[in-house]
């Protein structure tokens, strides 16, 4: 009686006979002088079913080169909780060239390109109308924006943060507390042998 054999296309064969997928392309790179979209930018979505809506980039991946905008391009996922299985929605990352840079003359998207002004500043310019399109202010991911903030009632103040209290010694934490509090130490130390 003959062997039965497992033909190629079952399941459990899995891409064992076949040839190895091919791994898509990776976009080149984009130097770091060069990137033009950032955090906080208006950009207006080119392709897909969302074509047309703008939106603010809240998260920028330089590796993938692609943005997410807020509450745009929409992609929900089932997870298993406690109460059973639950829809989320949450944003999904847009490559690049789906999305273009707001002028914020017109409102409409445009290409962008760096330029320096008269001052030496390196700044942004809209290729369609020519006007300067202005970094948005870096801030931090929690939200907090560095150059605004203003110290509280529980903040430390910077001079005290940079007054120097602590003196190294060379004595441990023991031996300095013992110095404090005036205690002698009075008993011998064993011999230890290391072997």
């Amino acid at each position: 009686m003959a062997e039965k054999l497992t033909p190629p296309w079952a399941p459990e064969m899995g891409r064992a006979g076949r040839a190895p997928r091919s791994k898509k392309p990776a976009a080149a790179p984009i130097p770091e002088e060069d990137w033009q979209v950032f955090r906080g930018d208006t950009v207006q979505i080119l392709s897909g079913r969302e074509a047309g809506k703008q939106g603010q980039v809240i998260k920028v991946d330089k590796e993938q080169q692609s943005v997410l905008l807020d509450r745009l391009n929409m992609g929900h996922y089932y997870a298993d909780t406690k109460e059973g299985r639950v829809l989320f929605a949450r944003e999904k990352p847009l490559a690049l060239k789906e999305v273009g840079l707001v002028d914020p003359a017109d409102r409409l998207p445009t290409e962008v390109v760096w330029r320096y002004t008269e001052q030496g500043e390196r700044v942004r310019v809209s290729l369609r109308t020519g006007r300067i399109i202005p970094k948005p202010v870096e801030q931090r991911e929690d939200g907090i924006i560095p150059e605004l903030w203003v110290d509280g009632p529980k903040d430390t103040s910077t001079k005290d943060a940079l007054q120097k209290t602590y003196t190294p010694s060379l004595k441990t934490f023991q031996e300095e507390i013992m110095e404090r509090m005036g205690i002698v130490e009075t008993r011998r130390h064993r011999k230890s042998y290391w072997y």
